[in-house]
């Protein structure tokens, strides 16, 4: 009996092993088979280039005032468009558009948007050309959204414009100046004028305070619209540092910014207070 149940015993291990061996070879030939096929499969240049790998991602949502919506910028690869629409919170269903690229005349596509504090305009940009890791210029236009009318703020390429509370007024940088674009008349006012590439910025950061603290916009309204807080950076004492850039052309050019390495000089940091109505400057002691 004891020899019987160890052959019992034997053969029951032989079994289990034999079977093992058999799942585990039939599962290698499945993965083998499957690869072999995904192997075969031929990718094209347009699958590759036209987004067809890409992950899928949520993109930054604004809530809206009703607190029921938000509103998400969406790219259509496509058809090369571009649509601010709506989302319900509670069924997280698209719920309308603000404003799509079909609706303004000559923009095929926009990069980012920001909405007025009445949620009655946007503020949209386009043609985004980057400068350094978070700054930007680009040309940007206003969307009435009542009226469907549409304002250029600049013939130019600006940086970080911010819509005033009222609605009434743009603030932007342009060649390290400040100016102001009001929307009722469609003119624009210059709050500085000293700006001048490695020397004096106003509005927006230095390359250090952007690297290492991430902002770019230096400049901020108040509550109700009637002054604008700036920083106005001198590089003038900063070393400078120089470096190839490769563009489009046959050979690199070489691309010259303050750059203070550990110990040097940094760049002189002042704060003013722009009065909008009677156009005056202050400086705030620091």
């Amino acid at each position: 009996m004891v020899l019987f149940s160890e052959i019992i015993s034997k053969l029951g291990r032989f079994y289990a092993a034999c079977m093992t061996r058999f799942l585990l070879t039939l599962l290698i030939t499945f993965c083998i088979g499957n690869l072999t096929t995904a192997q075969k499969k031929k990718i094209s240049l347009k699958e590759i280039w036209g987004g067809e790998f890409r992950t899928e991602g949520l993109a930054a949502l604004r809530s809206l005032k009703n607190g029921k919506e938000y509103t998400v910028l969406n790219f259509d690869r496509s058809s090369r468009r571009s649509s601010i629409d709506k989302y319900s919170y509670d069924s997280s269903e698209k719920t309308g558009t603000l404003v799509s690229s079909d609706d303004i005349p000559d923009v095929s596509y926009f990069a980012t948007y920001e909405l007025s504090d009445d949620e009655q305009k946007v503020l949209i940009a386009t043609d985004v050309e980057r400068i350094y890791r978070y700054s930007s210029r680009a040309n940007y236009l206003l969307y009435d959204l009542p009226s469907g009318t549409v304002q250029k703020i600049s013939e130019e390429k600006i940086q970080s414009p911010e819509i005033s509370p009222d609605g009434s007024k743009v603030a932007y940088v342009k060649d390290n100046n400040i100016y102001l674009y009001d929307v009722s008349t469609s003119s624009t006012a210059q709050i500085t004028t000293d700006g001048e590439r490695n020397s004096i910025i106003n509005g927006i950061t230095d390359w250090v305070y952007e690297e290492e603290f991430g902002f770019v916009r230096a400049f901020a309204w108040n509550s109700n619209g009637t002054k604008i807080a700036f920083l106005r950076f001198d590089e003038t004492e900063v070393p400078e540092f120089s470096m190839d850039v490769y563009g489009a052309d046959l050979y690199p050019y070489p691309y010259k910014f303050k750059y203070p390495k550990a110990g040097e000089t940094n760049a002189e940091v002042q704060l003013y207070i722009y009065d909008v109505s009677n156009a005056t400057t202050a400086g705030v002691p620091l």
